[in-house]
Protein backbone atom coordinates (compact mmCIF):
# COMPACT_ATOMS: atom_id res chain seq x y z
CA UNK A 1 0.00 0.00 0.00
CA UNK A 2 1.21 3.57 -1.22
CA UNK A 3 1.57 6.09 1.27
CA UNK A 4 -1.51 8.24 1.55
CA UNK A 5 -1.42 11.85 -0.14
CA UNK A 6 -3.12 14.72 2.20
CA UNK A 7 -5.15 17.04 0.68
CA UNK A 8 -4.62 21.08 0.85
CA UNK A 9 -7.94 23.33 0.48
CA UNK A 10 -8.12 27.23 1.56
CA UNK A 11 -10.74 28.10 3.25
CA UNK A 12 -13.53 31.03 2.80
CA UNK A 13 -14.95 33.65 5.52
CA UNK A 14 -18.18 35.04 5.20
CA UNK A 15 -20.27 37.22 7.59
CA UNK A 16 -23.86 37.74 7.07
CA UNK A 17 -25.40 41.01 9.36
CA UNK A 18 -29.12 40.53 9.49
CA UNK A 19 -31.12 43.27 10.29
CA UNK A 20 -34.92 42.10 11.09
CA UNK A 21 -35.61 40.39 8.07
CA UNK A 22 -33.11 41.65 5.63
CA UNK A 23 -29.23 40.69 4.99
CA UNK A 24 -26.37 42.73 4.35
CA UNK A 25 -24.36 42.46 0.36
CA UNK A 26 -21.49 44.09 -1.16
CA UNK A 27 -21.17 44.71 -4.55
CA UNK A 28 -18.20 43.47 -5.93
CA UNK A 29 -15.82 45.83 -8.44
CA UNK A 30 -12.08 46.21 -9.54
CA UNK A 31 -11.67 42.96 -8.36
CA UNK A 32 -11.62 40.73 -11.94
CA UNK A 33 -13.39 38.24 -10.48
CA UNK A 34 -17.78 38.38 -10.54
CA UNK A 35 -17.57 41.97 -10.32
CA UNK A 36 -20.91 43.58 -10.27
CA UNK A 37 -21.88 41.19 -8.60
CA UNK A 38 -23.24 40.67 -4.62
CA UNK A 39 -21.88 39.19 -1.85
CA UNK A 40 -21.47 38.95 1.53
CA UNK A 41 -18.19 40.65 3.50
CA UNK A 42 -15.77 38.12 2.77
CA UNK A 43 -12.06 36.77 2.52
CA UNK A 44 -9.16 34.00 3.10
CA UNK A 45 -8.86 32.58 6.12
CA UNK A 46 -5.51 33.63 7.28
CA UNK A 47 -2.79 31.80 9.25
CA UNK A 48 -3.01 31.69 13.10
CA UNK A 49 -6.85 32.79 12.58
CA UNK A 50 -9.69 30.55 13.33
CA UNK A 51 -12.73 30.72 10.96
CA UNK A 52 -14.33 33.12 13.41
CA UNK A 53 -12.11 35.55 13.79
CA UNK A 54 -11.93 35.49 10.20
CA UNK A 55 -15.03 36.42 9.52
CA UNK A 56 -15.27 39.28 12.23
CA UNK A 57 -11.90 40.35 10.77
CA UNK A 58 -13.87 40.68 7.46
CA UNK A 59 -16.48 42.32 8.31
CA UNK A 60 -14.29 44.91 10.16
CA UNK A 61 -12.05 45.58 7.12
CA UNK A 62 -14.80 45.81 4.28
CA UNK A 63 -17.75 47.08 6.04
CA UNK A 64 -16.40 48.82 9.12
CA UNK A 65 -18.68 47.30 12.15
CA UNK A 66 -17.40 45.22 15.17
CA UNK A 67 -18.90 42.28 15.67
CA UNK A 68 -17.89 40.20 19.19
CA UNK A 69 -17.35 36.42 19.28
CA UNK A 70 -20.14 35.57 20.92
CA UNK A 71 -22.25 37.26 18.44
CA UNK A 72 -20.99 35.76 15.57
CA UNK A 73 -22.73 32.51 15.21
CA UNK A 74 -21.79 29.41 12.71
CA UNK A 75 -24.80 28.91 9.90
CA UNK A 76 -23.42 26.79 6.92
CA UNK A 77 -20.19 25.22 5.58
CA UNK A 78 -20.25 24.70 1.61
CA UNK A 79 -17.24 22.72 0.12
CA UNK A 80 -16.81 24.85 -3.16
CA UNK A 81 -15.64 24.22 -6.48
CA UNK A 82 -15.00 27.23 -8.48
CA UNK A 83 -13.17 26.58 -11.77
CA UNK A 84 -10.12 24.14 -10.88
CA UNK A 85 -10.73 25.45 -7.46
CA UNK A 86 -11.49 23.70 -4.97
CA UNK A 87 -12.51 25.75 -1.29
CA UNK A 88 -14.70 25.58 1.99
CA UNK A 89 -16.63 27.84 2.65
CA UNK A 90 -17.78 29.02 6.16
CA UNK A 91 -20.55 31.46 7.28
CA UNK A 92 -21.50 33.25 9.82
CA UNK A 93 -24.24 35.36 10.90
CA UNK A 94 -25.07 38.49 13.56
CA UNK A 95 -27.28 40.64 14.37
CA UNK A 96 -25.56 42.55 16.95
CA UNK A 97 -22.76 44.67 15.98
CA UNK A 98 -20.91 47.84 16.78
CA UNK A 99 -21.05 50.89 14.18
CA UNK A 100 -22.35 51.48 11.20
CA UNK A 101 -21.91 49.20 8.03
CA UNK A 102 -20.28 51.24 5.07
CA UNK A 103 -17.95 50.31 2.07
CA UNK A 104 -14.42 50.24 3.65
CA UNK A 105 -12.72 49.08 0.42
CA UNK A 106 -13.60 51.51 -2.39
CA UNK A 107 -11.12 49.72 -4.47
CA UNK A 108 -12.87 46.06 -4.10
CA UNK A 109 -16.59 47.37 -3.50
CA UNK A 110 -18.76 49.52 -5.28
CA UNK A 111 -22.15 50.08 -2.71
CA UNK A 112 -23.87 47.98 -0.38
CA UNK A 113 -27.40 46.56 -0.18
CA UNK A 114 -29.85 45.70 2.28
CA UNK A 115 -32.41 43.05 1.17
CA UNK A 116 -34.55 40.48 1.98
CA UNK A 117 -32.97 37.06 1.90
CA UNK A 118 -36.21 35.75 0.15
CA UNK A 119 -36.15 38.65 -3.02
CA UNK A 120 -32.21 38.43 -3.39
CA UNK A 121 -30.71 40.75 -6.41
CA UNK A 122 -29.96 38.47 -10.08
CA UNK A 123 -26.83 39.46 -9.45
CA UNK A 124 -25.85 37.47 -6.53
CA UNK A 125 -22.71 35.10 -6.56
CA UNK A 126 -24.05 32.06 -7.23
CA UNK A 127 -22.56 30.11 -4.01
CA UNK A 128 -23.61 33.12 -2.10
CA UNK A 129 -27.22 32.42 -3.08
CA UNK A 130 -27.23 29.20 -2.34
CA UNK A 131 -26.05 29.57 1.06
CA UNK A 132 -28.68 31.83 1.79
CA UNK A 133 -31.19 29.32 0.59
CA UNK A 134 -29.89 26.46 2.74
CA UNK A 135 -29.12 28.74 5.21
CA UNK A 136 -32.99 30.33 5.60
CA UNK A 137 -33.54 26.23 5.42
CA UNK A 138 -32.07 25.20 8.18
CA UNK A 139 -29.03 23.02 6.58
CA UNK A 140 -25.56 23.25 7.58
CA UNK A 141 -24.04 21.71 5.01
CA UNK A 142 -23.83 22.19 1.18
CA UNK A 143 -21.95 21.43 -1.72
CA UNK A 144 -21.62 23.62 -4.51
CA UNK A 145 -19.89 23.42 -8.53
CA UNK A 146 -18.51 19.78 -7.76
CA UNK A 147 -21.55 18.16 -10.56
CA UNK A 148 -19.33 15.90 -13.49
Amino acid sequence: MGERERYMQSAAVFMILRKDTQILLLQRQFTGWMDGHFSFPAGALEAGETVKSAAIREALEEVGVTVRPQDAAFAHMMHCKTGSSAWTGYFFTSVKWGGEPRVCESDKHADILWCESTMLPDNLIPYVRQAVEMIDRGEAYSEFGWEN
